[in-house]
């Protein structure tokens, strides 16, 4: 790739240095607005400058902690300046960010301290900060705990060190050999732990480095610049950021091509955000848009009328030019109405100057996909796994197939193996799971990772995945949740005997749960059987997280067991049996489109 084909600041794959990219292009963004977060009712920016002199402070508050090259830090907050101000600190003095979701329990906050070997601890304040504490005191290689709350109280007997971050930034030099420590670092150097469901439900910890995420960055940048959507960017950040897709595409991404990021309050504000904000890219997860989506209709619902009618003329005639199909000479004009009428008002509620959402984390929707591509809203839908970093594949903006998550992207092999699966390499793939082996050997084999997905290619190199050869749930936020954990959790209850948790592309789960005969003897009506079940199921979702607790559940008409097929002979549900057999019933569960 030649240097006219790269942004400022000029960094490749061969010589990726993250936090080196960042600092590349501090001098050019200067007082310019970087970082921007909603204080009360007003939006504040912070600049390049401001974000990079508080990066050389923390960085200096950390190795003043005792933090080494090669150590772990742990970060949990939302979405704000400080997270990726701590983000690039960590990087600088050659430490690894080790991520971890603010929905996260106290005992997984524990698992993924005392299983990184965290040495400190950041966080924002709240009920998640004293759920940090309490896991921190009891994972032993924690020293220090850093709180971004000048209100927060630590609990009795706490034995890390306590700093409170504005105190500590404002009295940090900072760090004079910042420099030097960012030079030290090497492509091939893990920079991130980011955690993802493994066997038994027990989080694996994805080892990402410069390289593979500095690969998808550099893909992505080429996939943008086919679309003329390089300069003067300006991201919404919704998506968590200890989510891979977003700590890549939603911080570092806009890092290098010198874009705004402006962090969304919270997913009830998102539609006031896009308003507010006015955002040229997003990116985000299917659920987002089915929330957009549901919105938009409820809307449209409520004032019927000729409103109605001209909207879902908006919906069809787009369908119709989105596939290609020659509209009708009166259609022509109805469309030019519409156009006007309908789907400029649908692109001003989303702030006026959207080019693109990009979609990710999980299968869209197809209909979903549709519904913005025929209001004018271009919608990619792309692939990827927090082991690729985890862009793998995504639509082109100037020809997308919504159906499809697109060809792979610049610096990707993809073959399907001869069982439908498919196998990627690349720059891309994660260096292993920390501190598993052989989990690593199974999932690389031959420079190969194996996805774990099935699909199939269409003649112009467009994926379709057609199936998933694990029981991982990707719900349609795109997290991973292992079924195991929570049916589990489910079954220790004495009144389940066996439950099968569902909910992959959707929102939440649910689950088929078969009652223990005990319960089906006392029990003195459906009714009474239903809730004492619900009871028991609300007792297991206490020690899950909000992820994995269970919504909603049918009571399933016998057992599971080899007799009618719904287990194997080892004894293991098979699930694809307990679908076809309660599949009505399940998507009867979910809110209807």
């Amino acid at each position: 790739m030649s240097d006219d084909n790269w942004p400022p600041g000029k960094h490749y794959v061969e010589d990726a240095n993250l936090p080196a990219a960042f600092f590349a292009n501090v001098e050019d963004g200067g007082d310019s607005k970087l970082l921007f977060e909603k204080v009360e009712t007003e939006w504040r920016g912070h600049s390049w400058r401001s974000v990079a002199d508080d990066v050389r402070r923390l960085a200096a508050v950390l190795v003043n902690s005792g933090v080494e090259a090669g150590d772990r830090v742990m970060i949990s907050a939302e979405n704000r300046p400080e997270w990726a101000i701590a983000d690039l600190a960590i990087m600088s003095i050659g430490a690894i960010v080790v991520p971890a979701y603010t929905t996260n329990t106290e005992d997984d906050h524990h698992f993924i301290m005392d299983h990184s070997g965290a040495t400190v601890v950041i966080t924002s304040g709240g009920m998640l900060a004293t759920r940090l504490a309490l896991a921190a005191n009891r994972a032993l290689s924690v020293h220090t705990m850093i709180v971004m709350s000048d209100a927060f109280t630590a609990p009795d007997g706490f034995r890390p060190n306590l700093h409170y971050w504005g105190a500590a930034i404002a009295g940090a030099d900072p760090l004079a050999d910042i420099d030097t420590r960012i030079s030290a670092q090497r492509a091939d150097d893990v920079c991130c732990f980011i955690y993802t469901s493994g066997t038994g439900g027990r989080p694996k910890g994805v080892m990402l480095t410069h390289r593979s995420v500095q690969a998808n960055i550099t893909a992505a940048i080429e996939l943008l610049r086919e679309g003329n959507v390089v300069d003067n960017q300006r991201f919404l950040s919704l998506l968590p950021l200890s989510h891979s897709y977003e700590h890549t595409a939603g911080m570092h991404l806009p890092f290098q091509i010198k874009a705004e990021v402006w962090y969304c309050e919270s997913t009830d504000q998102i539609a006031n955000n896009l308003v507010e904000v006015s955002p040229t890219l997003m990116t985000a997860v299917p659920r987002l848009y089915e929330v957009l989506h549901d919105r938009i209709m409820r809307g449209v619902r409520a004032k019927g009328g000729i409103s109605e009618k001209l909207f879902m003329a908006a919906v069809k005639l787009g369908t119709k030019r989105y596939e290609g199909r020659r509209l009708l000479p009166h259609e022509v004009f109805i469309n030019l109405l519409v156009d006007r009428l309908v789907r400029t008002k649908v692109r001003q509620r989303l702030g006026g100057k959207l080019n693109f959402f990009i979609s990710g984390g999980a299968a869209l929707n197809p209909e979903i996909g549709n519904f913005f591509m025929a209001l004018g809203i271009n919608l990619l839908q792309g692939y990827g796994q927090t082991e690729s970093s985890p862009l793998i594949s995504a639509n082109r903006p100037n020809r997308i197939k919504i159906e499809t998550v697109g060809p792979v992207v610049a610096g990707v092999d993809m073959r399907i193996a001869d069982d439908g699966e498919i196998l990627v390499r690349g720059d891309l793939l994660m260096k292993g799971y920390w501190r598993d082996e052989a989990a690593t050997a199974a999932a690389i084999r031959d420079g190969w990772l194996h996805t774990g997905d099935l699909g199939n290619v269409d003649n112009d190199g467009y994926i379709t995945i057609t199936g998933r050869k694990k029981d991982i749930i990707v719900n349609s936020g795109g997290e991973n949740i292992a079924p195991g954990r929570v049916e589990a959790l489910l079954t220790i209850e004495p009144e389940i005997e066996q439950a099968m948790v569902d909910g992959d592309r959707r929102p939440w789960l649910s689950a088929v749960i078969v009652p223990s005969e005990e319960l089906r003897n006392i029990a003195t009506s459906p009714d009474a059987l239903f809730t004492m079940v619900g009871e028991a199921v609300e007792r297991a979702n206490s020690r899950l997280s909000q992820l994995e607790r269970v919504r909603r559940f049918i009571i399933a008409d016998e057992p599971f067991s080899t007799e009618n097929g719904e287990m194997t002979a080892t004894l293991k549900v098979r699930r694809h049996v307990v679908r076809q057999v309660y599949g009505e019933r399940i998507d009867a569960l979910y809110p209807s489109k």
